[in-house]
């Protein structure tokens, strides 16, 4: 590539395009039938033709890094096992020219305002298979058609809120419909995160190229779903089938991104008709519910129950008006491959007019599909469906099943596809255009896909101006899904004048609105309070195993008797220190990053990455860190890393309910653990050198230096660790910190009575305060340590069930 900093030639261009070919009969989105590169894309050509093989290559890292830090991945489903791999971004954008995507926009409207009317149909009068414009079997049979829901009028007057649409290039320039995504689409965050990274590559060019923004639009759609709720009272939330949900990620990202409550099945309850979310302050209403699960699990009373992530009576609430679901139940059944074909005939009985924009069904075999679905049975047009679906997208819930769909649809789906009807999918990506992808640092051309989203607004449909592309793994490959080694790129609409600088932020001129108090479901109070004891429990585990290795690597023959009781002290805690590396640490850190993830929608992107970090390092520790100053070493670092995430959170969470929850977790498990050190350490019968270690694993000697102008004997320990309420490593200082922060939780009035947990804290705060050095022995330590449990369970009474 040319010199970084000469101006762009077209002999430049050319020359970066040397090796770029595309297919014979398949239209490609750089380069024209006539072989002239298309206007749209010359700017960022230019940019490309002044950068080094080295500036490209830097650019890109730039990307992915920012990818890695955000921790944006999928889950990948193998045959034996579930793992996270990182999201794959084409680092190339594929860019449209704004007057196409205008008429893109209008055929996606012109199609969901079509599709509205279809489901309103099927739920409804139910006209289109009465006059025979839908066979009966493909509605009365499909799995996704909802009997107990038919003649339900949505709450909000509508079925459809959001939309998704895979389209594509066909091979006379034509843009087609390749699936229509009404279940609960995906994707609309990672097309956030892939434009992020994008940018990060070509940031100069995405500045200077009239580029629109993408998030105005999902500042109307937050704004539209909050108008939905019909009152201040009703609450917004993205119902998740949970951690382990293949778009998991995103969930939380759109969660987080637009400052709705991500909530899982068991979070909600329904109460007299009324959709209803458990939170640490009681019941509250939710009255929107943005759900990003299948139908079918989604109330176990009423659909399937087999759910386990569903909510029992939520049909009920849906019935009695009090919820209005994004999307509404059943409508799923508008995904089934079949009804693309009906579609066009469709359009012409209720709207009078074609589709502006065709079916890849449609030019598949025309006519041909009617006849041959209608004569497929109920089993065939579901395993087909599943079948494409998976193939053709990565980001439906549907595919949440992962390694359990081919055990399933097993021999069937074999035996269909030998009969023809699966040659759809294994065609479509091959007839796809074609668009710039980087291989090697040169451009190639790969065959893609667009996913364009669409959002229900109060004056009609809005269409997110870009999207996602999904690019094949290779020039011919079907392949466009990542679980078969595609990638994602971002789009980019260009228009010809500048564009506004959209941001999520509402114009100058709307009308201050105070947001509702914080809600905090009881389940997520649950796992902050104990990643704040699972972050702390592992930063004592920690200090404890440096402090161990450390008296190691200077211990002669078989020790001393202090390292004999450090070495009984660990494996009751149930880690053993001859292991290669302290397996305690590293299930305390998993519980941590597990409870964490639970919760991901509440952390920063630091945060996050602080944690990444830190289990990354753990990992490479486990390979290679060796017994006594070796591991010591080893353990400092991952002291600092486990402080420097632990200081994130602390410093930049917002002190909302849930933050004190995670702080009282803290505190609980610091004083606990400071109580069985002392028990175990200072007893009298302790071995010469206790005194210092506990002081040492308790981050204190220096302030015990500064504090006493004596030796370190048991009192000093006792005093600066236990009774001390200056020392934040005290255990009185942990209990004062615990009654201030319940002071602030829901249910606790000044005024009022002590409630359970009130007395459960008072009584341990006032035993401890009541003693003296003298008076603190073994059993007094762990009497009080009893009293920290007890703590505990009250907490858990009170709140997290």
């Amino acid at each position: 590539m040319p010199v970084q900093g000469a101006a762009p030639t077209p002999d430049a261009i050319a020359r970066l395009l040397s090796g770029y070919r595309t297919m014979p009969g398949v239209p490609d989105e750089l380069m024209s039938e006539a072989g002239a590169v298309r206007p749209v894309w010359l700017n960022l050509l230019e940019t490309l033709s002044t950068m080094t093989t080295d500036e490209l290559s830097a650019r890109m890292a730039r990307g992915d890094q920012y990818l890695r830090d955000a921790g944006v991945f999928y889950r990948q489903y193998d045959a034996d096992k579930v793992s996270e791999r990182d999201w794959p971004l084409s680092h190339m954008p594929v860019l449209i020219d704004e007057d196409e995507w205008t008429k893109i926009s209008a055929g996606l409207v012109q199609r969901a305002d079509l599709l509205e009317k279809v489901i309103a149909d099927i739920y409804g009068e139910n006209r289109l298979v009465a006059d025979g414009h839908i066979p009966a079997d493909l509605v009365a049979n499909n799995p996704e058609w909802l009997r107990p829901l038919v003649g339900v009028e949505p709450r909000s007057g509508h079925f459809l809120h959001f939309l998704a649409f895979d389209i594509g290039r066909g091979p006379q320039g034509q843009w087609w419909v390749i699936g229509d995504r009404t279940q609960a689409p995906s994707g609309a965050g990672f097309a956030l995160e892939n434009r992020i990274a994008t940018t990060r590559v070509f940031a100069e060019t995405y500045a200077s190229s009239h580029i629109h923004r993408v998030a105005g639009f999902f500042r109307t759609f937050r704004d539209s779903m909050l108008a939905l709720r019909g009152g201040d009272e009703g609450r917004v939330g993205i119902l998740t089938p949970g951690l382990m949900n293949d778009t998991y990620f995103e969930h939380a990202y759109i969660a987080r991104y637009l400052g709705f409550m991500l909530l899982e099945g068991e979070d909600l309850t329904v109460t007299n008709g009324e959709l209803m979310v458990r939170t640490v302050a009681g019941l509250r209403p939710v009255s929107v519910l943005w759900r990003r699960l299948d139908a079918v699990w989604a109330d176990p009373l009423e659909l399937d129950e087999n759910s386990r992530i569903g909510t029992p009576g939520l049909l009920g609430a849906i019935r009695a008006g009090n919820v209005t679901m994004v999307n509404a139940l059943g409508s799923g059944i508008l995904e089934t491959r079949a009804f693309l074909a009906f579609l066009p005939r469709i359009s012409e009985a209720i709207n009078g007019e074609a589709l502006s924009m065709p079916n890849i069904a449609t030019w598949w075999c025309g006519q041909q599909a009617e006849r041959d679905y209608v004569k497929a049975n109920a089993s065939a047009m579901t395993i087909g469906n599943a079948y494409a679906t998976r193939l053709l997208s990565d980001f439906d819930d549907v595919s949440a099943i992962g390694g359990a769909f081919n055990r399933e649809i097993g021999q069937s789906l074999e035996d269909w596809i030998d009969q023809g009807a699966g040659e759809l999918v294994g065609q479509e990506a091959v007839m796809l255009s074609t668009t710039p992808a980087f291989q090697d640092g040169n451009l190639t051309p790969r065959p893609m896909s667009l996913r364009v989203f669409l959002m229900r607004t109060a004056d009609g449909w809005q269409v997110m101006p870009g999207g996602f592309a999904r690019i094949g793994k290779s020039d011919r490959s079907a392949a466009l899904a990542m679980q078969q080694g595609g990638s994602a790129a971002d789009v980019w609409i260009v228009s010809k004048n500048p564009v506004p600088n959209d941001t999520m932020l509402s114009p100058a001129a709307a009308s201050f609105m105070r947001k509702q108090t914080s809600a905090l479901p009881s389940r997520s109070a649950d796992n902050l309070f104990w990643m704040g004891r699972y972050v702390e429990r592992a930063e004592n585990m920690i200090r404890l195993f440096r402090a161990y290795h450390v008296r190691l690597s200077e211990a002669e023959g078989a020790g001393t008797p202090l390292l004999q009781s450090l070495h009984d002290y660990l494996k009751g805690m149930g880690s053993d220190p001859d292991a290669a590396f302290p397996e305690g640490i590293v299930a305390t850190l998993q519980s941590a990053s597990h409870a964490a993830g639970n919760v991901r929608d509440r952390f920063s992107v630091d945060g996050w990455t602080a944690l990444d970090d830190l289990t990354r390092a753990v990992e490479d520790m486990q390979r290679h860190a060796l017994p006594g100053a070796d591991m010591a070493g080893s353990m400092s670092v991952l002291l600092r890393k486990l402080s420097g995430f632990s200081g994130l959170v602390h410093e930049n969470m917002y002190r909302f309910t849930g933050w004190r929850f995670l702080s009282i977790g803290r505190s609980l498990e610091r004083a606990g653990a400071l109580l069985g050190a002392l028990a175990w350490f200072a007893d009298e019968a302790a071995p010469d050198g206790g005194f210092d270690l506990v002081i040492e694993i308790a981050d204190s000697s220096m302030t015990h230096r500064r504090r006493y102008a004596v030796a370190t004997n048991r009192s000093t320990v006792v005093d600066l660790l236990a009774l001390d309420p200056l020392n934040p490593r005290s255990v009185i200082y942990q209990l004062n910190d615990i009654n201030t922060h319940i002071g602030f939780l829901p249910g606790v009035d000044p005024h009022q009575r002590l409630t359970p947990l009130q007395r459960a804290v008072l009584e341990a705060q006032t035993s401890l305060s009541l003693k003296t050095t003298d008076t603190v022995g073994t059993d007094e330590l762990l009497e009080l340590g009893q009293k920290v449990t007890a703590i505990s369970e009250r907490l858990a009474a009170a709140y997290l069930r």
